[in-house]
């Protein structure tokens, strides 16, 4: 007895409309992930300018303390600091 497999229409129309669910389904998911990756991306360059330009700033603090005259300065306005004897008036904005 041989045996024969017989596959209709219905079987094939059925099978092709699955595969074509399943890779849509698998390429949206991709397409979210890639969109979620690109905001990544652009948020991590915007923190990588903001931290360069920081650093500038500092580079320019830390090769400016090695005056004494800024120095002084610089421990005077941002630790409040004052030379023996002298008063000093903190004034808030």
């Amino acid at each position: 007895m041989e045996f024969k497999l017989r596959l209709n229409r219905k079987f094939w129309i059925i099978s092709t409309s699955v595969v074509v669910v399943f890779t849509g389904y698998i390429v949206i998911r991709n397409l979210g992930h890639a969109f979620s990756m690109w905001r990544e991306i652009g948020r991590l360059e915007e923190e990588r300018d903001r931290l360069q330009k920081q650093i500038a700033a500092d580079s320019t603090v830390v090769e400016n303390l090695k005056y004494d005259e800024y120095l002084e300065e610089y421990a005077r306005n941002k630790f409040h600091m004052q030379q023996a004897g002298e008063e000093v008036f903190i004034l808030e904005d």
